[in-house]
């Protein structure tokens, strides 16, 4: 099985791509993750080029690893309608089974999320995370499309208290 988790940045997907993990035994694939050891996020103005090509890489990836028996979690964030449909259909053609969990965030725990991920970057700690600027927050505002109900199989609504989670399965 292969889990595609969809949200926007600080919405907790990371947190719950590790739940996720566990829950399955599953393997975990992260573009940030990626980025971040194989080049620090150095990536400057290049960043959409480098992930797109490090995103081809680990769907064959996944595939290979799903082909091998194991489940596999993309935490990509997949904000577009068309990247969703764009991966879907290319694990349909394999007859790789995949499941979509989308992370809802409400705005004020959204909102606090960006300014605990700054913190944490700002000191040091930040590990693949990024600091999320003025100029981030408008591009992922204005590219994030929310998934239709009939995108999704499961939909997790954080809450105002970020350490609990709820969920409905569509």
């Amino acid at each position: 099985m292969i889990y595609l988790i969809c949200g926007k940045i600080c919405s907790g997907k990371s947190f719950y791509a590790r739940r996720l993990k566990e829950e399955h035994n599953a393997v975990i694939l992260s573009t940030d993750e990626a980025t971040y050891d194989l080049i620090r996020n150095e990536q400057g103005e290049y960043y959409n080029i480098f992930a797109k090509r490090v995103n081809l890489y680990l769907r064959k990836k996944a595939a290979e690893i799903s082909a091998a028996g194991a489940d596999v979690i993309l935490d990509w964030g997949f904000w577009t309608k068309a990247d969703r449909k764009e991966i879907s259909g290319f694990f349909s053609d394999l007859n790789i089974p995949y499941e979509w969990h989308y992370i809802d965030v409400t705005d004020s725990v959204w909102q606090r999320s960006i300014e605990e991920r700054n913190r944490r970057v700002a000191a040091g700690n930040g590990g693949s995370d990024f600091f999320v600027d003025s100029g981030l927050l408008r591009k992922v505002t204005s590219l994030f499309e929310v998934p239709s109900e009939d995108e999704i199989d499961v939909r997790y609504v954080r809450n105002e208290m970020p350490e609990i989670w709820f969920f409905t399965e569509s």
